[in-house]
């Protein structure tokens, strides 16, 4: 302690100023900035008179509060004395302040212009048996002080010789505790701490924790070090490398490629994520070997990121009315499908136009349903010509791994892009039309289910990011123009059903197809076989003999294979050097394509009792089948073969189960079950078939067969039985109808309640054909069987019956 500060006697009331930011501690020399009017008040006044102000700090620390509170600084603080003071130009003081010891506030008594307090003196408590624990305490912190100071740049050596010969532990404490670096809520702690022992166990902690940030900064600085050093050594090396061999006239082929396909990189106009990802892995290959197994894996990858149509698309527009010329000149018929697809264009261009904040993508999915050959692809292919996209046919027949779809991750040997990715690829645009071909044939195993993947492509909130995995850069899918096409909508999941718009193509007409194949076909298997118009020459009759002999299909795809064998055969012909044109009448076509394939099997399948022809949907279209029931003697079994399901095994039963409650009514002998077993077969029975549509068939069949009346060779029917012998209304009508067009008969029995379906029939076929709707099993038995019996109808002698007046129970086999 200075003479000065023993001589000097601190009042009991001084005036108060707070500090801001720092803590004033006993026997150390505080320098401060006075700045505020009330605090260079304070001090001018104090010049006046003791010179002696007590000196408490802040609670916060980043911000003065205006005006000061007595709730906004600390209880204990430190008396001071000025020891120097300079007054500056722009008024603010820069003093030097003494302190003494430390004092508690007692009381404020004010608090304008400054605060003035009542305080008193608290001195530092010495406790003589702590003597060995504070010498040991005073030894640490000059330990950690010497380790401190080489790792702080320019640390003062005077300030580090003062704390190691420092032997007062009181000034020892308070010297460290102005340098350390604290908080000032910690500051005051250490000030507040009544014993010096507590002092320095305090600085002990905070010295420290200091040390261990320092050593942890010094190796991470010299970790940084290093690799900067080795980089900058790297780079060096490699540009005198350079320079030494074009010195030398060489060239190193791999740089030349590398820096090929950085220029690339920058040239293909990649998303942020994208070019940040190559820049990334060309960086690899740049310090990579290209004897290194990954080199080719990792150029692979970077050349698919380089070739992909990252922003060169296609001018999007639509013009409505050159879209309807374009459908009508390729393809024939179709007016409705035309006109839904009309009206989905004419939405995207308007919301296009009127709403272009708007992604005119964000409709619904376009999904052509409908059996092989109708044109659905071709469709597909007419919409991206008039909407002026690329178009590009992705095949998901028989995809049943999810990663063709996503593509594979590049930690498998062999892997790529998915098939979306490629197809976009392939298409050299961001937004072209890509057709979905045969999505009810997607499949999942082990690998995966791609059903769930399509969801995402197809799901306008989702696919703006789709991520490939073998990009693992998200790839935005918004502009592209999705076209989907199915058989059948049974085995698309409902999830992704509903993500599509449905539109039914339906059979075609045997007129439709002479049209199609006068206007397309011919045409275009004439121009693939070399051919000209002058050199062959089919005649109409010829094109109808190929349709309804050669030919019984919902669409036109095995026409066109045809009549691609009779132009074969007349190339052939050519070549020989034969007189030209060649005339290809029925005859010749008779002779081209072999022999007949389909028949009229009508009258010959219908003319005994038993036999009745029913109508069936198949995903390939509309057809026709033959029910034959058949009786025997026996003890009432029920035998059902042909491949049946189960609910057309049902149906059988219930029609079983109304003619044995009905039939007396139509002649029937109520007792034929005891004493005859029946048989149903539907052939073809390599074919498996199901539904409840051959309802009223069966029914029929069965009566026939117990009544002796054959079915009218031109009649076929369809509907669902119920045990009162109702009939309920069964779908796909339009393609029964067509199939039974096809097959020569010209009476339907359906359902009443189908029969509103009826517009959706081709009006040549309407005018060709006659239709009854029906409500109830008697109905059909009285339209379809003739009313006189060709066999006797079966009858059970009453002698048999007499011996067996309980009958016995029906055992009904299912073969």
């Amino acid at each position: 302690m200075s003479d000065f500060e023993r001589t000097t006697t601190i009042p009991d009331e001084i005036a108060i100023l707070p500090l801001l930011g720092t803590v004033a501690y006993p026997q150390t020399i505080v320098p401060l900035a006075v700045g505020q009017p009330e605090s260079i008040r304070l001090i001018d006044d104090l010049m006046a008179g003791q010179r002696i102000v007590g000196l408490v700090a802040l609670k916060n620390e980043e911000e003065r509060p205006n005006p000061v509170t007595p709730e906004d600084f600390y209880q204990l603080g430190s008396a001071a004395v000025v020891h120097k003071l300079m007054k500056l130009p722009d008024g603010t003081l820069r003093v030097a302040m003494q302190v003494l010891e430390r004092i508690e506030i007692v009381e404020i008594i004010q608090t304008e212009p400054y605060y003035r307090a009542k305080i008193r003196v608290v001195p530092d408590q010495i406790i003589e048996s702590e003597e060995l624990e504070v010498i040991a305490l005073m030894r640490s912190i000059g330990t950690i002080a010497s380790q401190i100071a080489p790792l702080i740049p320019q640390f003062p050596t005077e300030l580090l010789n003062s704390v190691l010969s420092e032997e007062d532990p009181r000034r020892l404490a308070y010297l460290v505790a102005s340098y350390a670096r604290m908080s000032v809520t910690d500051r005051q702690a250490v000030l507040s701490e009544p014993s010096i022992k507590q002092k320095l166990l305090k600085l002990n902690e905070v010295l420290t924790r200091e040390l261990n940030v320092l050593q942890i900064g010094q190796q991470i600085q010299s970790q940084v070090q290093d690799e900067l050093g080795k980089s900058q050594r790297e780079y060096v090396l490699r540009e005198q490398l350079k320079a030494i061999r074009k010195e030398l006239g060489e060239t190193n082929e791999q740089e030349v490629e590398v820096d090929r396909l950085a220029e690339q990189i920058e040239a293909a106009g990649m998303s942020a994520e994208a070019h940040e990802q190559a820049m990334r892995e060309l960086d690899r290959l740049r310090q990579m070997p290209a004897a290194a197994a990954e080199y080719s894996v990792i150029r692979s990858y970077l050349e698919t990121l380089i070739a992909l149509p990252w922003q060169k698309r296609s001018d999007d527009t639509i013009d409505v009315a050159q879209a309807a010329e374009i459908l009508d000149a390729d393809h024939y018929g179709l007016a409705e499908i035309k006109e839904r697809i009309l009206d989905y264009l004419a939405v995207r261009e308007l919301r296009r136009k009127r709403s272009p904040e708007r992604d005119p993508g964000r409709g619904a999915i376009l999904c052509f349903v409908g059996p092989p050959g109708v044109g659905k692809t071709s469709l597909g292919r007419s919409i991206a010509k008039a909407m002026n996209r690329e178009f590009v046919r992705l095949s998901l027949g028989g995809v049943h791994d999810e990663a063709e779809i996503r593509g594979h991750r590049r930690t498998y040997i062999g892997a790529m892009p998915g098939s979306l990715i490629q197809a976009i690829r392939r298409s050299g645009v961001n937004n072209p039309v890509v057709l979905l071909d045969e999505m009810d044939k997607l499949s999942s195993d082990h690998r995966g289910d791609p059903t769930s993947a399509m969801l995402e492509v197809l799901d306008p909130a989702q696919n703006a990011n789709f991520r490939d995995h073998y990009l693992d850069v998200a790839w935005d899918l918004s502009p592209v123009m999705f076209i989907a096409t199915a058989n059948t909508l049974q085995t698309i999941p409902g999830p992704l059903r509903d993500r599509l718009e449905i539109i039914q193509l339906g059979s075609y007409t045997t007129r439709e197809k002479y049209e199609i194949a006068q206007r397309y076909l011919v045409p275009e298997q004439r121009e693939q076989h070399s051919l000209e118009q002058s050199e062959v020459e089919i005649q109409p009759d010829a094109l109808l003999v190929a349709i309804e002999e050669y030919t019984r299909e919902a669409g036109v795809r095995n026409l066109e294979q045809h009549i691609g064998t009779v132009m074969r055969k007349a190339a052939r012909q050519v070549a020989l050097g034969s007189a030209t044109p060649i005339v290809v009448d029925p005859a010749k076509t008779r002779e081209y394509l072999g022999k007949q394939r389909y028949f009229s099997e009508i009258h010959e399948r219908t003319d005994r009792p038993g036999i009745v022809t029913g109508l069936v949907w198949t995903p390939v279209g509309g057809d026709i089948i033959f029910i034959e029931a058949t009786k025997m003697t026996g003890r009432g079994n029920f035998a059902l073969s042909g491949q049946l399901g189960d609910v057309m095994k049902e149906s059988a039963r219930a029609a079983l189960s109304w003619v044995r409650a009905e039939g007396e009514s139509y002649g029937i002998d109520p007792h034929f079950a005891q004493h005859f077993d029946l048989h149903v077969h539907v052939p073809a029975g390599a074919q498996p078939k199901d539904g409840p549509s051959a309802g009223i068939a069966m029914a029929t069949a069965l009566v026939s067969l117990l009544t002796g009346r054959a079915l009218r060779d031109d009649v076929a029917m369809t509907g669902e039985i119920t045990l009162r012998g109702k009939v309920l209304p069964i779908g796909g009508v339009r393609e029964k109808v067509l199939a039974a067009h096809r097959a020569g008969i010209r009476t339907i029995i359906l359902p009443q309640r189908n029969v509103a379906d009826l517009d959706e029939i081709p009006a040549e076929v309407l005018a060709e054909m006659e239709f009854h709707g029906v409500e109830h099993v008697g109905q059909v038995i009285e339209l379809a069987l003739r009313k006189e019996p060709s066999e006797a109808p079966v009858s059970v002698p009453e002698s048999a019956v007499m011996e067996n007046l309980i009958p016995s129970d029906v055992e009904v086999l299912v073969h």
